[in-house]
């Protein structure tokens, strides 16, 4: 367990154990790999001048994860006061009709929103299993839960997607 008076090569030692497993969490969020790379290294940055914040009430990992999440937050906030930046869309190869492409971009469009209609935690259970291709039981110690209850979580969000759909 970490506490507040661990030392820089414990946090050295917790950033090789965690950081793979923070930056898929926030590209599962951003899904831009750049930006999901300064995001994690900001979340251990702020980790390290917040250890004497962490109790051991949660695993290292939730705990860095709430950090990451908040940092995610703060940079939609940021992205929300200057509008000029513009969103670069991934689009599909050139092989793929307009028409294909406005499709497929629409149907994009409506998972996304419907996930995002979604109750915590359900909607960040289908972020970390869709976008950040995370396994059921790394979802579930996420959440301090088991894998069980990961995938109860997804096939319930499933189903309510689907049902919002039709």
């Amino acid at each position: 367990m970490l506490c507040g008076g661990e030392n820089l090569q414990d946090m050295d030692l917790i950033y090789k154990e965690h950081a793979k497993s923070v930056f898929k969490y926030l590209v599962s969020l951003c899904r831009d790999v750049d930006l999901a790379e300064e995001l994690t290294q900001e979340t251990f940055y702020r980790a390290i001048y917040s250890l004497d914040t962490y109790n051991g009430s949660c695993k290292v990992s939730v705990w860095l994860c709430q950090i990451a999440k908040h940092i995610w937050y703060q940079e939609l906030e940021k992205r929300k006061k200057s509008r000029s930046e513009v969103i670069s869309e991934n689009l599909p190869s050139s092989e793929i009709s307009p028409e294909e492409n406005a499709i497929f971009y629409e149907d994009k469009l409506q998972l996304y929103t419907a996930i995002h209609s979604l109750d915590q935690p359900m909607r960040e259970v289908m972020y970390l299993r869709i976008s950040g291709e995370f396994n059921f039981r790394e979802i579930g110690q996420f959440f301090g839960k088991d894998e069980t209850w990961a995938r109860v979580t997804f096939y319930r969000a499933k189903q309510k997607i689907v049902k919002g759909v039709k």
